[in-house]
């Protein structure tokens, strides 16, 4: 079978950052999990890498540090694009708009966010935002 291909909004990389306990920091310690595939791009990688290191400064730990090996992990591991254009699209945030592109281009049908509203629009290209928690117990029913 297939792996389903996903992008994972910038939030839930946040969520992860913030709890060893949620739904987000799961998915992430699930990353060689073959029924998923993560899809990046450039931009997704610098806004991960931007709001991560925020993130860390902001709860004043001091690893730093750690966000770039992941980020180069992720790298490594996720399915990289590079996307030519945009696609701008009724009910899609514009300041998510890279991160539908980005499964417009990659063809994943699903987006794990925290922001469901921000991506109202992507259900009309076959794309459907999703909660960690949801795409978690999607997997399970897998199995």
């Amino acid at each position: 079978m297939n792996p389903i291909q996903i992008v994972i909004d910038t939030n839930v990389m946040v969520s992860a950052s913030r709890s060893k306990r949620g739904a987000s920091y799961e998915l992430l310690r699930r990353m060689d999990d073959s029924r998923f595939q993560v899809n990046i791009s450039n931009s997704l990688l610098m806004e991960y890498e931007e709001k991560l290191k925020a993130e860390i400064k902001r709860q004043g730990i001091h690893g730093v540090q750690r966000v770039d090996p992941f980020l180069d992990y992720l790298a490594a591991a996720a399915n990289r694009w590079s996307i030519p254009m945009s696609l701008p699209v009724d009910g899609i945030n514009i300041e998510d708009q890279f991160v539908f592109d980005l499964a417009i281009a990659s063809e994943a049908p699903i987006i794990i966010t925290y922001n469901l509203k921000h991506f109202r629009g992507a259900r009309l290209y076959g794309v459907i935002p999703m909660w960690p928690g949801d795409f978690l117990k999607m997997l399970e029913k897998m199995t």
